[in-house]
């Protein structure tokens, strides 16, 4: 079996540079996930991203299959990107790492348009305890891995306030997104409001 997790982290450091600090969490029954956190000053004001490293060590399995297939399923790390110096978001690193875990915990398969909710603010003081599960293919690629590995996909998550999870429930992601675009939402700011949802 290929040790997936070193070429995870290689192409992280190849999308987003070096990172400068990391965590580990080990619940209980799971394997360890780790997050890393990459700073970006090349554009005004620094941007810091938050990535898994660990989730995608197995492959992710429908909940309702009778057998887990140890190698054949969708593969993901998750990537939060947020404004640095606006709020003290480091402490998003265990409530991204349950995330990380949740379906070797839940059983859940994590793809892009699911919501996420950690049940407590992202970090002290957030209006978000939930993310929207994006596209991947944008920050960092997808990593191919032999056959019959399914290829590794980095999905960013975008904080949700609780009124707007509320909306995407009823009316879905692809029209919170386009909401988000319409009001021209810095969905990087770690402590925005609400966009209006009338």
């Amino acid at each position: 079996m290929v040790d997936v997790l070193p070429l995870v982290e290689a192409r992280l450091r190849t999308a987003l540079g070096e990172p400068d600090a990391r965590a580990a969490v080990t619940f209980l029954g799971t394997d360890r996930i780790e997050v890393l956190r990459f700073r970006d000053d090349s554009r005004e004001g620094a941007v810091l991203r938050y990535a898994t490293l660990g989730m995608s060590a197995q492959p992710m399995t429908d909940p309702t299959a009778m057998l887990a297939d140890p190698v054949k399923g969708p593969r993901v790390e998750l990537v939060l990107s947020v404004r640095g110096g606006l709020a003290d978001t480091d402490k998003v690193l265990r409530p991204l790492a349950v995330l990380a875990a949740s379906p070797q915990v839940e059983g859940v398969v994590v793809a892009p348009g699911a919501s996420l909710d950690v049940g407590e603010p992202l970090w002290p003081g957030a209006p978000f305890s939930s993310v929207l599960v994006a596209e991947p293919g944008g920050l960092v690629e997808d990593l191919e891995l032999d056959a019959p590995l399914d290829p590794v996909r980095f999905l960013p998550l975008l904080p949700m306030t609780p009124n707007e999870a509320a909306w995407k429930r009823v009316h879905g992601a692809q029209a919170l997104q386009e909401r988000w675009l319409t009001n021209g939402t810095d969905l990087r700011d770690p402590s925005r409001r609400s966009v209006p949802l009338d």
